[in-house]
């Protein structure tokens, strides 16, 4: 069995991504500017448009293309696997010259990479990871650290509560790195505080509409009345649990402290009214960062192998100072 390197385990040392003994593709979807000089096309397949982070996320790099007159070929993947990897054999097949996307999972890439690499098309992966067994299938990735995330969201509920509470956990969408990751995160940071237990953990699937299903469910549960804290994975779904628990009859933010990631706009208007607790924030606007990368694969120059996006985290002191800050 070929032994597995996760992408976090990678060392950030800057290289140079090589094109591999492929040819590329006769360009099928290349425009000129005005000079007449072919523009840079980069195809971009992302996961879809399950929450506002995603969304904004979508409009940064749709912006900073048109920005820079970049020709942008854009898949919706509508959160299967299956339309993105159709999308990307497309984009290899229209002989673009780099490839971006978020995966919708870690794991079943390396066929469809390997099919790029020989196309000599470098890959960007953009907020998500991939395992995959051989580590030159990808030039780069940019995006958080899921991991810290979590840990932050977990030290900021240990802190608040003294490091006392019954947790229950909306879990972002099975084998999705993030839902991976922030699970991780959160679990590290309570594994030393016996007073501190997630009873119930499921997905959400990063949507306000299962947010609030997967709460309502929690909340009909025997241990109902145990739950102190809610961590969710993303502000949607958090943002859902909250319409479940008024329906219940129970404040949020009180009778139940929510933690929850991302840093939408919409989370910041909730903690203002008292009813979020603290969001961690997971930055969508990375546009810019991923084309600066696109245009240095392009030219082939090198690029760092990891590229992390600057992140803080906001409670329910900083929302009304911070909430005309918020561009998503």
């Amino acid at each position: 069995m070929k032994k597995l390197f996760p992408l976090l385990a990678l060392a950030a040392a800057a290289i140079t991504f090589t094109t591999g003994c492929g040819k590329k593709a006769d360009p099928g979807t290349g425009t000129t500017d005005a000079d007449g000089k072919k523009k840079l096309t980069v195809g971009f397949s992302q996961i879809g448009a399950e929450s506002a982070w995603r969304t904004a996320n979508t409009q940064s790099i749709k912006d900073e293309a048109a920005k820079r007159s970049i020709n942008l070929v854009f898949s919706d993947a509508q959160q299967k696997q299956e339309n993105q990897i159709k999308a990307l054999r497309s984009f290899v097949a229209q002989g673009v010259d780099v490839i971006a996307f978020s995966p919708v999972v870690e794991t079943g890439w390396e066929p469809v990479l390997q099919e790029i690499k020989q196309a000599g098309i470098p890959v960007i992966l953009s907020d998500r990871a991939v395992d995959v067994s051989d580590p030159s299938l990808f030039a780069t990735f940019i995006g958080a650290d899921f991991i810290e995330e979590g840990k932050k969201a977990g030290n900021w509920l240990a802190e608040k509560t003294g490091g006392k509470a019954t947790i229950v956990e909306l879990s972002g969408t099975p084998g999705a790195a993030p839902a991976l990751n922030r699970k991780k995160g959160f679990e590290q940071a309570i594994a030393d505080k016996p007073d501190m237990k997630i009873i119930k953990s499921q997905s959400g699937d990063f949507t306000r509409a299962k947010g609030k299903e997967v709460m309502e469910a929690f909340l009909r549960s025997p241990e109902a009345k145990s739950i102190t804290a809610l961590y969710a994975h993303n502000d949607d779904m958090a943002l859902g649990a909250i319409q479940a628990i008024e329906e219940a009859g129970l404040q949020p933010g009180k009778d139940i402290l929510i933690v929850s990631v991302d840093g939408v706009k919409a989370a910041f208007e909730a903690m203002k009214a008292g009813k979020l607790n603290c969001t961690v924030e997971c930055n969508p606007l990375i546009g810019g960062q991923v084309m600066d990368l696109a245009e240095k694969l392009a030219a082939k120059q090198e690029v760092p192998r990891r590229v992390f996006s600057q992140e803080g985290i906001f409670d329910q002191s900083k929302a009304e100072a911070e909430l005309p800050n918020r561009k998503y």
